[in-house]
Parts: structure tokens; sequence; C-alpha cells
């Protein structure tokens, strides 16, 4: 057997992380197997489903690095194969149609939650003839749901799950205007695609009781289930907005890399050991079913940071700088010309060690594309005392004088000076930080004098020197 597992989402606009961690344990799955991955849009629900919403769900993926191994299948394209299996069932007795009216569903509804009983179609066409309907009344077809007994269905995250099938009713499966339902269209595409293993949310475990129903009146074969705990929000509630993030278009605007997102929602349910920071490749490698947990997983934000700090400061330096100067660009008062690109690559190392998103990292490099004069936050403000200001003023003087401009000959030259001023070294690089940069906080201050360059550096610590 060849393993296929299958994403489908319904495209609504947004990858959810939930859909996401779906998405990608499909992938892992099939990998780790040697097996296929393919995608399927459920773009039925026509309202819902537009071009743009469609194509934030690839977008989402694209980014993730999860890709479909073949062309992705859209389900509203289906939908005469659809009606095809409805008929079919029709036509082997294990259907039938229905032709109760909106008041007729309403009443019995009434009915059955006034005695106390579930909600449920009570088979009022089920035995009947269709001759006793009026003509040309529209119908839906239902399928024939077993009256006795129990259906379990093996779970390989949940295990054995067991459903009375006194539980179940008659579900439609053809709506009046011939189009098919969520349940069927589901199975027969799952059929149809020669999906060996489903592997989605557990909110989704009642609908597999509906759907093994249909299966069967075909005869055909399930595909293995797996059924992941949801994830919950920190306090153990439903994730939602109050939270923090909830989609990958959110996560990628806040400045997370997709293999610290990813490596972070492997994570979130499913162990090995003691691993924590893997690769693809290990992922793929270690990936297994039978590593995920039953219980819910709560969202760590924290622990995503530190994730993703990780994997920042593994990151190529040419590709950061890249992302960093797409976000320079939506800063005002922010050169980004190929100098200040230079002068971002030149000090990157620096940077990343000191920055745990990509949003930190453009902010923390801003500095070396902006003009004269700058703006001193709070904590700069209280280094560019008058006393210090005149220390720089010396300090400009020796910096000019410094051959060649090099790490090596910068840092001596701040060593000297200190020395023969009797000051600390932090006492002089402290002040000269936030005459260049704006901020207390940078790489070495070294190695930013030496990616600013030596005329512009000159040029920032005059702008607030005292000179004597």
């Amino acid at each position: 057997m060849t393993v296929r597992t299958r994403f489908a989402p319904s495209p609504t606009g947004l990858l959810h992380i939930g859909n996401a961690r779906a998405a990608l344990f499909n992938f892992l799955y099939a990998r780790h197997h040697g097996g296929q991955f393919v995608l399927r849009i459920e773009d039925t629900d026509r309202e819902r489903s537009t071009q743009q919403a469609v194509d934030v769900l690839f977008d989402g993926l694209a980014w993730m690095d999860i890709e479909s191994d073949e062309k992705p299948v859209f389900q509203s394209t289906r939908q005469a194969r659809h009606a095809e299996v409805a008929h079919e069932l029709l036509e082997k007795g294990l259907a039938y149609r229905c032709y109760c009216t909106a008041d007729e569903l309403k009443e019995m509804r009434e009915k059955a939650m006034a005695e106390g009983r579930p909600p449920r179609y009570n088979g009022m066409w089920r035995d009947r003839d269709p001759a006793e309907a009026p003509a040309n009344t529209p119908y839906t077809i239902r399928i024939k749901a077993p009256r006795e007994g129990e259906t379990t269905i093996h779970d390989l995250v949940q295990g054995d799950v067991r459903v009375a099938n006194s539980e179940l009713d008659d579900m439609i499966i053809l709506r009046a205007d011939g189009t098919p339902v969520y349940q069927l269209a589901v199975v027969v595409d799952d059929h149809d695609m020669d999906i060996t293993h489903v592997i989605r949310g557990d909110d989704h475990l009642t609908n597999t009781f509906r759907q093994a129903m249909i299966y069967r009146a075909m005869g055909w074969n399930l595909p293995h289930f797996a059924h992941l705990p949801l994830i919950h929000g920190p306090d153990g509630a439903k994730l939602s907005k109050r939270h923090g993030a909830q989609s990958v278009v959110e996560f990628r605007e806040m400045g997370y890399l997709p293999e610290a997102l990813n490596n972070y929602l492997l994570r979130l349910g499913w162990g090995h050991g003691d691993a924590e920071i893997l690769s693809r490749e290990e992922q793929i490698r270690l990936f297994d079913l039978d590593g995920v947990g039953r219980s819910p997983s709560r969202m760590d934000y924290a622990k995503l940071l530190h994730i993703n700090g990780v994997w920042l400061r593994q990151a190529d330096d040419t590709r950061l700088t890249n992302d960093v100067m797409e976000r320079l660009a939506k800063m005002d008062g922010v050169d980004t010309s190929d100098a200040t690109r230079a002068k971002v690559l030149a000090l990157m190392p620096g940077l990343k060690e000191r920055a745990k998103t990509l949003v930190e990292l453009a902010d923390n490099a801003a500095f070396l594309g902006r003009s004269l004069p700058l703006t001193f936050d709070p904590k700069a403000e209280k280094q560019l005392t008058p006393e210090n200001r005149v220390m720089l003023g010396r300090l400009a003087l020796a910096l000019k004088a410094t051959e060649p401009f090099s790490k090596e000959a910068i840092d001596a030259t701040l060593r000297q000076f200190a020395e023969t001023h009797e000051m600390k070294l932090g006492k002089v690089a402290q002040p000269l930080r936030a005459a260049v940069t704006g901020s207390t906080m940078s790489p070495g201050i070294d190695d930013t004098l030496l990616a600013l360059g030596r005329d512009e550096v000159l040029a920032r610590i005059n702008a607030v020197a005292a000179h004597e």
C-alpha cells in the first residue's frame, strides 16, 4: 500500500494555526512513509470560497514549504460525481427520497426537543412509497442509517471509538437543488483520490461515524483515521484572538520564520524524547502518529518566540538581509539603497544574535539607513550628557586618524582612548553607541562602526559632539 494523505481546507480567508499543523502532520506522515501528500480545496460553499481566500491558503502553505505532490483538486468541480454516488445508493435501496417540507422538519425537531429527545430526523419517508408525495414536490436524498448495534472506528490517535447506531439519523447526502452535502463529497473524494490516511482535527471525529455509513453502503474500504487533539490557548480555552495570533499570515507578519513555526507546530502535540530543534529532514525521519498525544495542546507564544530566536541565529545572512530590506522599505526615513543593504549584510552576524523576530531584527537594523539628524530613544538620550558629548568630540579625532579603518584597528583605538583618559571601555562605548545608532543596543561597537564606515561614523558623532 502506498500511503496517501491529504489536506482538505475550506477557503475561508486564513490558514488557521490548527489547520496548518494538520497540513504539516499529513505532509510529514506521507514523507516518512515514502508516500504522497495531496491538496484538496473544499470550496463547495460558493459564498465564502473566493479566489482571494484560495490564494491565502496557497501562499501560507508555500511559505511553510508544504507542497502537494499533485495538482490541487477543487471539490466544486466534482459535484456531478458526488451526485452520481448519491443516485447509485438510491438505486441500491440504501438511500431514499425525502419529501419533507421545511415546516415539517421544524415541527419534527421541536417535538423531539419537547420530549427530551435529540432533534433528529424521524425517518418519515424511509419506508414510504414516493408515489405518496404530491406531484413535482422537491426532494432530498437521505442515506439509510443502521438502526441497531454500534459503529466502531479504530483511530490511530484516539484508539477505538464507539457510537451506538441509534445515535445516527438518516442524514441528507444530496440537497433538493442537486448539490451534495459535505459528508458525501468528502467520502467520494477521499475514495476516488485513493486516500489511505485521513489525519485531521478531532472536531471531525463525530463526522467520521456519518462518513463511515457512506463508505460501508458503497462497499468501499475505510481509510485509516487519525484525529488530532485541538490547539487551545495558554489558559486552556479555545484559541481565539484574545490569546494572540491565530493564522499563518499573522505569524509571518510578526516576523516568525517558517522553519520556526513548523518546528513549533510539530512539537505541539507530538514528541520524540527530548528533541526540540529539528530540521525538516529530521522531522521526516522521526515523525509518526504513535508520537501524537491524546490531550489538547496549549499554545505557548513564549516558547515559539524562543524557537524562532534559535532558527534566526542559524539563518543565512543574505536571506535575512533580503527580508530586513523589505521591512525597512516600509519605514519612514530609512534609506534602502545598495549602500544600506551592504551595511545590513555586514552587520547581520551581530544583529541576528540580538533579535528573536524579523520585526525586531529590522527595527535594530534601521539605524544603518537613517539620515542625520538621528532620533534618540530615552536611554540613548541619557548617555549624551554634556561631559560625554565633549568626550565624543575627542574620540572623533582619534577615530579619524585610525588607519586602516578595520575592526582590529577600531578596537585598538577605543581601548587606547579609554586607557589614555582613564576610563572603562564601557564608559566610552555606550555614549558612542548612542551617538551613532540612536539606541543603547547594537552588535559589538567595533562591528557597528565598521559597518557604518568612517565617514558616516564621524558625521554622526560630530552631530552630537561638543568640540573644545
